[in-house]
């Protein structure tokens, strides 16, 4: 198998203590990971999920494109309720990038910008959901 998962998604901002408070009051959890320890930080990560899937904040400095233009790929997490999170998210700062959208099969997809020019997208996933329910063997429903 070539790719075998997320490894690690990697957003920029100019302002790595305010993205830190962002995030970890949206998340509900600090970061596990700070570099370096001291001082202004320049990197930073989240464990988020079912199976603790990275989301590092890089200082925009050290990004290969410096530019506060949303863009690049979207990822979308899944999410249960993809109204409430974007309410949240909303309600959080964020602004509109696609607004929610309901797709065949139970896909619900949204995605906002962050106050740091990041795009996230939020999704229900029924197949995620199935493969989680057959990793924990079928322990979900109980």
């Amino acid at each position: 198998m070539f790719l075998r998962g997320l490894a690690t998604i990697s957003f920029y901002a100019d302002d790595i203590d305010a993205a830190r408070e962002w995030y970890t009051e949206l998340l509900g959890i600090s970061p596990y990971f700070v570099r370096p320890e001291t001082g202004p930080a320049a990197y930073i990560e989240f464990r988020l999920g079912d199976f603790e899937h990275e989301l590092g904040i890089i200082d925009r400095r050290y990004s290969p494109n410096p530019t506060s233009d949303p863009g690049g790929a979207v990822i979308f997490w899944h999410v249960d309720d993809v109204e409430q999170a974007v309410e949240r998210l909303l309600a959080r700062g964020a602004t509109e990038y696609e607004p929610i959208t309901k797709r065949e099969a139970g896909f619900v997809t949204a995605s906002v910008v962050d106050p740091f020019g990041n795009i996230l997208g939020v999704m229900y996933n029924p197949h995620y959901l199935e493969v989680l329910e057959f990793r924990t063997g079928g322990m979900l429903g109980e």
